[in-house]
C-alpha cells in the first residue's frame, strides 16, 4: 500500500509542477511581450493571460480530485466516484474578486516602482515577480479548495498534512509540515507556496504537532542562525514563530508575527 501511495504522490506532484511551469511561462511571456505597460496593454494582457490561468486552475483542481479519489480507493475500493464543481474551486470563487482586477496588480506594481524613481528594468522585474506570486497563489488555492471540497465526502480521511515539494523550502512551510490540519480547514499557505496537501487516514487525532523531532530540529536551526530560541510549550512557540492570519481574499496565510494586510498592495508577501 505504501508503494502505491508513493507512486500516486509522485505522479500527482509531477503533473502539478508541469501545469505550474506551463502557466507561468505563458503569462510571463504575455506580460513582457508588448514592451510597454499602458492601460491598453493591461487589457491585451488580460485577454491573453486570464484564459490560461483559469485553464491551469481547472487542471490543478481536476488532477487533485483524481489524486484524492485514487488515494481513497486504496483504503476503500468500493468508494463512489468523486464529484466536483470546478466553478466552485477556480476563478473568482478562489478570492471573491474578479480575476481581471487581481491580474491588473502587476501593472500597478510596475507603475508604482517607476513613480518612486526606480529604473524601467527594476520596475518590470517587480511587476513580473508580483505576477508570478499571484499566479502561484491562485494555482495553490485551486488545490487547497479542491482538497476541502472533495475530502468532505470522504469520511475515512481524518486530517490533512503539508508535504514539502521543493528542493529548497521556506521555514514557514517546514514548520507547517510538522503540523496536522483538520480536513475541512484550508491548509494555511503563503503566496507562491507549492506544498502538496495530503489527506491522512487515522483512527485518532494525533494533535497539532505530528513530527516533534523535525520541529525541534527547526528550532535548533533558528537558534544557530539567530542566536535565540524558545522551546517552551512547543505548540505555543510555534505560534510565536509562525502564525496563520485571515486574508480577505485568499484565506489563511502563513506569515511572521507583525505582518498585516491592509489592502491589495500588501498581498504580495516576499518569498
Amino acid at each position: 500500500m505504501a508503494s502505491t501511495t508513493t507512486r500516486l504522490d509522485q505522479q500527482y506532484g509531477s503533473s502539478v509542477r508541469s501545469v505550474w511551469a506551463s502557466v507561468l511561462a505563458a503569462i510571463s511571456t504575455a506580460f513582457l511581450r508588448p514592451g510597454s505597460w499602458r492601460d491598453e496593454d493591461v487589457a491585451v494582457f488580460q485577454r491573453q493571460a486570464l484564459p490560461v490561468i483559469l485553464a491551469g486552475e481547472r487542471r490543478i483542481a481536476s488532477l487533485t480530485a483524481a489524486y484524492l479519489e485514487q488515494l481513497y480507493r486504496v483504503e476503500d475500493p468500493r468508494a463512489p466516484r468523486v464529484s466536483l464543481d470546478l466553478d466552485a474551486v477556480t476563478g473568482s470563487a478562489l478570492r471573491g474578486v474578479d480575476p481581471a482586477e487581481v491580474y491588473e496588480r502587476p501593472f500597478v506594481e510596475l507603475r508604482t516602482a517607476l513613480s518612486k524613481g526606480e529604473s524601467l528594468d527594476a520596475a518590470v522585474a517587480r511587476g513580473s515577480h508580483r505576477l508570478e506570486t499571484i499566479a502561484k497563489t491562485d494555482l495553490q488555492l485551486a488545490r487547497t479548495h479542491t482538497v476541502r471540497e472533495v475530502s468532505a465526502d470522504m469520511p475515512r480521511f481524518t486530517y490533512t498534512v503539508r508535504v514539502l515539494q521543493g528542493e529548497y523550502d521556506c521555514a514557514l512551510c517546514m514548520i507547517a509540515a510538522t503540523q496536522r490540519y483538520h480536513k475541512r480547514d484550508l491548509a494555511p499557505i503563503h503566496p507562491g507556496c507549492d506544498c502538496l496537501v495530503k489527506t491522512v487516514t487515522a483512527d485518532y487525532d494525533p494533535g497539532q504537532v505530528i513530527d516533534e523531532d523535525r520541529l525541534n530540529a527547526i528550532h535548533d536551526a533558528v537558534e544557530a542562525a539567530l542566536g535565540t530560541f524558545d522551546r517552551g510549550g512547543r505548540a505555543v512557540d510555534y505560534r510565536k514563530i509562525i502564525i496563520a492570519r485571515e486574508h480577505g481574499e485568499i484565506g489563511p496565510v502563513l506569515g511572521y508575527r507583525g505582518q498585516r494586510f491592509t489592502g491589495p498592495d500588501d498581498i504580495n508577501i516576499p518569498t
